[in-house]
């Protein structure tokens, strides 16, 4: 009892903690027993939404590279098995760091340096002005009733609509989703179960109609049953994270949840960018309360972008046509429904000059008799050099998702030449690792070609993401390793059946 009162972290090591006791330790606990124990611990021994976003990654599931983490060498031991935001999802006394830190070496045989504990104990302190000011008015959050909903999901695109949340107790809630798919129309039931830890962590699970699922057997089907990861702003106006799955949890929606204001709400455009000098160009505006008489002057796309007509309105949807200036400047503009603000929701722009693919670096794997294949969805959007008039800079402008074909090519391997014994890309963007495990790891290049963008010298527009393929379990010295997320991972000694590789787990 008195470790735990001089430590506080998120719901997910909390459970950890449980999950240790009972393998480590002989607790016996059930499901229904623990539920309230890491309810409590999360509460009371929790993160404040500041210290909780910084790391909400990792809950997340997210692939990412960690270049703004810390990158001190007295935690960089850290970094070899997992992300740094695992320990820095703790906050600790400097005699409880110091106390993890040696049973850690101890466990798993590595020996940290004299400035491990006291630089943690300084980036993670146990107290800080920020948790203080939020622990002393934090209480359970009431989000129950209807939330608008905005969601992306690679691949798939962008959806819209509404969330309902019945209370069933104890800070728990039974979810009802209805999505629309901006692309084509296509309507998404889910109705799942989350629990609210604090007034800030929200986690749970949900799933999508039956019907959809054995309609639609493809591995990144929007109606999977899906984890919930979620953050709760302070003000409790907005709620943001990712719905996530697949073997990997490489399949995931990014989430917003916004209150609705009893008045006109705009969430979302059906498109992000409108190109200078074009005519006519169609643009669907979607969100709640939308007047039914609604003037011109009450719709407002910035400079150099004019109203030419609004072609049809409800509540929750207006289409409006738009003329571009052929002189307007390239720069984000903000989207005015009748004193509704979207900020930066289009932007202007004069030609797309490069393509990124996204993630720009990834793994995928084959299957083996215990785990199933692992996939890769990518997306191919669209930039502008920005105002430095320079590629590939911090002020280029994101144009959104292009029509691109997709292609697979094996590093070093003669041109033209199949990579089907690795993979293939759907045309969505989804990588499929081959059906027949071959045994080994292959680095591989994702190439998105746009269908109807070019270079100045005409030539069609191309992006590529570095892709390492590979068998999800090998052993060497003896020891066994598994994919986790971006890096391979030590979990003990390995059966004679693993392959045995002669790489060294990166």
């Amino acid at each position: 009892m008195q470790r735990i009162s001089w430590a506080r972290t998120t719901p997910e090591a909390w459970q950890d903690v449980l999950k240790q006791m009972v393998v480590l330790h002989g607790l016996s606990l059930t499901p229904a027993e623990a539920r309230p124990i890491v309810r409590y611990l999360s509460s009371r021994h929790g993160l404040s939404p500041a210290e909780a976003r910084t790391v909400l990654y990792d809950a997340e599931r997210r692939f990412l590279r960690e270049t703004t983490m810390i990158a001190d060498p007295a935690v960089s031991a850290c970094s070899k098995c997992h992300y740094i935001a695992r320990p820095l999802s703790w906050r600790r006394s400097p005699a409880e760091w110091k106390r993890f830190i040696d049973a850690h070496a101890s466990a798993y045989k590595f020996r940290p340096g004299d400035a491990a504990a006291p630089f943690l104990a300084n980036v993670a302190p146990l107290h800080s002005v920020d948790f203080d000011n939020w622990y002393a008015r934090s209480g359970v959050a009431d989000v129950s009733g209807r939330w608008l909903v905005t969601a992306s999901l690679p691949g798939r695109g962008r959806y819209y609509g509404e969330i309902r949340l019945d209370p069933a107790g104890d800070g728990e809630f039974d979810t009802f989703v209805k999505l629309t798919s901006v692309a084509d129309g296509s309507q998404l039931r889910r109705t799942g179960h989350i629990a609210v830890y604090g007034d800030s962590a929200w986690r749970g699970r949900s799933s999508g109609n039956p019907s959809a699922q054995d309609t639609d057997a493809t591995p990144d089907n929007p109606a999977c049953e899906a984890r919930e990861v979620m953050l709760i702003s302070p003000d409790r106006a907005i709620i943001e994270g990712r719905w996530f799955w697949g073997q990997y949890q490489e399949f995931g929606f990014d989430v917003q949840l916004r209150r609705p204001p009893g008045g006109p709400m705009l969430t979302l455009l059906d498109r992000q960018s409108l190109k200078a000098g074009s005519q006519g160009a169609r643009v669907r505006l979607f969100g709640d309360g939308f007047p039914a008489a609604l003037n011109t002057g009450d719709l407002q796309f910035g400079a150099g972008i004019n109203l030419r007509s609004i072609v049809s309105v409800t509540s929750q949807q207006v289409t409006a046509m738009v003329d571009v200036d052929s002189g307007a400047s390239p720069g984000k503009r903000d989207v005015v429904l009748s004193g509704s603000v979207l900020p930066g929701a289009l932007t202007v722009y004069d030609r797309v000059d490069y393509v990124k693919v996204t993630p720009d670096s990834a793994m995928a794997s084959f299957n083996d008799p215990a785990h199933p294949r692992g996939y890769q969805p990518f997306e191919a959007i669209g930039y502008q050099r920005g105002p430095d008039g320079k590629l590939h800079t911090g002020d280029d402008l994101e144009l959104g998702p292009v029509d691109a074909a997709w292609a697979v090519e094996v590093f070093h391997s003669p041109p033209g030449s199949s990579a089907d014994f690795v993979g293939a890309m759907t045309p969505e963007g989804l990588l499929v690792p081959a059906a027949r495990n071959p045994g080994n790891n292959f680095d591989v290049w994702v190439i998105a070609t746009a269908r109807s963008e070019v270079d100045l010298s005409g030539k069609p527009l191309v992006g590529k993401a570095y892709v390492v393929v590979t068998i999800p379990t090998y052993s060497m010295n003896g020891r066994q390793y598994v994919r986790d997320l971006d890096r391979w991972v030590d979990i003990g000694p390995a059966p004679a059946s693993i392959p045995v590789l002669r790489e060294t787990p990166q």
